[in-house]
């Protein structure tokens, strides 16, 4: 499966548009504030890491099930929530190349 931001894949075709695919993932583990500063910012960043990961794990199944064989521009928002939750939604069109 080729993921990419483009909106094409040099030295592919696009002959088929599936429709627009999403994945999401959200980390629900509360993140504490401890006496460090640089460790909860840590924190943070394997968290968001982790959850970006589950996020395009989501999108591929669900580009699978849509039949493509790659997702073209790919947006990715990360958020935290008010109760300091990571959530990443990943976002793209799911399309058949040759």
């Amino acid at each position: 499966m080729i993921l990419t931001t483009t909106d094409s894949i040099e030295g592919k075709t696009i002959t088929e548009y599936k429709g627009i695919v999403t994945g999401v993932a959200i980390n629900d583990k509360k993140l504490a504030m401890g006496f460090s500063v640089s460790k909860y910012y840590k924190a943070i960043q394997d968290s968001i890491d982790d959850v970006k990961e589950n996020a395009f794990q989501s999108l591929l199944t669900n580009a699978k099930k849509m039949q493509a064989n790659a997702v073209v521009g790919i947006k990715i928002d990360i958020e935290m929530t008010t109760s300091n939750y990571a959530m990443v939604s990943v976002t793209g069109t799911a399309v058949v190349v040759q």
